[in-house]
């Protein structure tokens, strides 16, 4: 007879609600979970505090208090005890992502909800490519120039070592958190959650939510996105200020899809594979969002990115803003299966298990070794990864994880809270191994802003 196994839920790193007198939780250590329920999967983001989906599909929420105004509401003011955080409907949550003061959740159903900060929550009906085309319910920002908050850099810059082009790093490194955690959300703001109101028929499996945009993924490969875009993170084309209804967001553009498979086909067999590498895919399989940046995989295993592009964060060999999805073609014949974006670094998995990492690197945070920023995606290389598959990464702001296919869990980047698990709060440059309790066998991983949750299978 099969062992029956309990989940867990483990957490390292920083929650107002949780850590007494704000000292960080250096290592993994269970999170309780009431009323004899059971942990089904771990969420990603959240400032302040954390998310995790039940065995009942009860979105559960913890760990802020009521000095973090933005924080409190968004998790449905549960502090250092889990507790679920009422929908509207009983319907089971299956998805969830949290960004900087929102959230967002997919039920069994397909619909999804959403709340936080008002901006975040689409106002109206949702927009196809054709009207959008024409116009649609969104301002345009007219600057063409980039921005940057003073929670985003305090820059000097270096050379990239790629491209020649500079990359802003952070000359105070604990400049931004610290404005960060002050900041307050100055908009109107819902605590109760909505429904997204994506047209019949649309069934949505997954969501990512970034600073303050958020993308869904349909169960057909489409993307809808909606938010604040004005560094082209909605890959809409331009710099959309504010999209307030969701939009389809043309990742795949069917016509050019079209010409390519028919030139695949005349061509004749002799160019078969090498024009096939070249066709975008027919659908997206994974989506990410970062701080301000987005990326998706295409079921061919193409990875596009679209965003602000200020730390080659977007891959493309530059610092510049893709307003629309686009190959990173550095990556080409590489199929990549999985993908993760933090503040301003992306970190993305491939089908033979390797991990490439390109953006921001003040902290370390993309494991090569240097604090030095990729433009491009660069391969991970260091020994303690030397013959291991991954399965799963995540990001945090500033921090990142992988998890192997055979349970092992490896960290790196900013640490000032723990987050990575080591126990210290040593920033860490490289991948290192993550010690866990033992019996314990790690399913899943993911990030917030200044913790980790990992998900994971003990003995009864």
């Amino acid at each position: 007879m099969e062992e029956c196994k309990e989940t867990a839920v483990y957490m390292c790193g920083y929650l107002p609600g949780v850590s007494q007198e704000k000292s960080p939780i250096l290592s993994p250590v269970p999170v309780p979970l009431h009323d004899s329920e059971s942990w089904n999967e771990v969420c990603g983001g959240g400032c302040g505090f954390a998310m995790a989906i039940s065995g009942s599909g009860k979105l559960v929420t913890w760990g802020s208090t009521d000095d973090e105004s933005q924080s409190y509401s968004t998790c449905g003011k549960h502090g250092e005890i889990p507790e679920p955080l009422p929908l509207p409907c009983e319907d089971s949550v299956v998805k969830a992502s949290a960004g900087w003061a929102h959230c967002v959740s997919v039920l069994e159903t397909g619909e999804v909800y959403t709340w936080g900060w008002k901006e975040c929550v689409p106002s109206s009906k949702s927009i196809g490519v054709r009207d959008s085309a024409v116009g649609g319910s969104y301002q345009k920002d007219d600057t063409k120039k980039q921005s940057v908050s003073l929670a985003e850099a305090n820059p000097k810059t270096h050379g990239s070592g790629i491209t020649g082009e500079k990359v802003p790093h952070s000359d105070n490194k604990n400049a931004g958190e610290e404005i960060l955690k002050r900041r307050k959300v100055t908009g109107v703001f819902t605590s109760t959650p909505s429904m997204v109101a994506l047209g019949p028929g649309v069934r949505i499996t997954t969501v990512a939510a970034g600073g303050r945009h958020t993308l869904a993924l349909s169960d057909v490969g489409q993307v809808w996105g909606w938010g604040y875009g004005g560094e082209g993170q909605l890959g809409l084309g331009s710099r959309i200020k504010m999209v307030s209804s969701p939009h389809l967001i043309p990742c795949i553009e069917s016509s050019a899809s079209e010409r390519d498979r028919s030139a695949v086909v005349n061509q004749g067999s002799a160019d078969l594979s090498s024009q096939a590498s070249k066709l975008p895919g027919s659908c997206v399989k994974q989506i990410a969002c970062g701080g301000r940046h987005s990326a998706v995989v295409t079921d061919a295993g193409v990875l596009l990115t679209f965003g602000w592009g200020l730390y080659g964060q977007c891959g493309q060999g530059s610092v510049t803003d893709q307003l629309r999805p686009t190959s990173v073609n550095s990556l080409s014949g590489i199929q990549v299966e999985g993908i993760a974006a933090g503040l301003w670094h992306t970190v993305c998995s491939t089908i033979s298990g390797s991990v490439y990492a390109f953006g921001g690197n003040q902290f370390g945070q993309l494991g090569t070794g240097s604090d030095q920023a990729e433009t491009r995606p660069k391969l991970l290389d260091s020994p303690s990864l030397e013959s291991k598959r991954v399965k799963a990464v995540s990001c945090g702001a500033r921090h990142s994880f992988i998890l192997t296919e055979n349970g092992e869990v490896f960290s790196w980047g900013w640490n000032k809270y723990g987050q990575l698990g080591l126990g210290d709060t040593m920033d860490r440059n490289m991948p290192s191994q993550v010690g866990l309790l033992e019996g314990c066998q790690p399913k899943n991983v993911a990030c917030g802003w200044w913790h980790t949750l990992l998900l994971g299978e003990t003995p009864p």
